[in-house]
C-alpha cells in the first residue's frame, strides 16, 4: 500500500512536516503515540536510543503524538521535553493515526524508499521486529 501524504505541524516549533519532501527518499519510521501509555513509554526510548545512536542518513524518524487519544494534551509537550530528541508532530485529532489504520498506541509504520508501506507494528510487537525491517530494505 501507497503511504497516504500528511502534513503536520511540528509539536514543539512553528513549522510543518510534509511527508511528500522525504517520501522516496528516505526509509520512513512513523510512531504514533500518548503520553499516558505504558508501551509508548517502553517503546520510545528504545526508539530514541536507536535514533541517537543511528549513522544512517537514510532513515528519517519521526514521531506522532495522537491528540485525540491523550486524556491531557500538555502532558505530549512534557512527555517529548523528557524523553524524545526525535522529531515530534502533532496529529490533528486523530486524523493521520487513522488515515495510517492505527489501532494501537504506539504504532509504528516503515515506509520503504518506494513511498510503499512495508511494516506495520502495535502494541504487542517486539522493537526488535521493527529493526529487523529497517535493516531488511537498506
Amino acid at each position: 500500500m501507497q503511504a497516504p501524504l500528511f502534513e503536520l505541524p511540528y509539536l514543539d516549533k512553528d513549522k510543518t512536516f510534509h511527508l511528500e519532501d522525504v517520501l522516496g527518499k528516505k526509509i520512513i519510521v512513523l510512531t504514533f503515540w500518548v503520553s499516558w501509555c505504558p508501551d509508548c513509554s517502553r517503546d520510545l526510548p528504545m526508539k530514541e536510543q536507536f535514533y541517537k545512536n543511528m549513522k544512517d542518513d537514510s532513515v528519517e524518524m519521526i514521531t506522532i503524538n495522537v491528540p485525540g487519544r491523550e486524556r491531557d494534551p500538555e502532558e505530549a509537550h512534557a512527555f517529548q521535553e523528557k524523553f524524545l530528541t526525535q522529531p515530534v508532530l502533532q496529529d490533528r485529532g486523530r486524523e493521520v493515526y487513522e488515515l495510517y489504520e492505527g489501532t494501537s498506541v504506539p504504532t509504528t509504520i516503515v515506509i520503504d524508499r518506494n513511498g510503499e508501506i512495508v511494516g506495520r507494528y502495535g502494541d504487542k510487537d517486539k522493537f526488535v521486529d521493527i529493526v529487523a525491517k529497517i535493516s531488511e530494505i537498506l
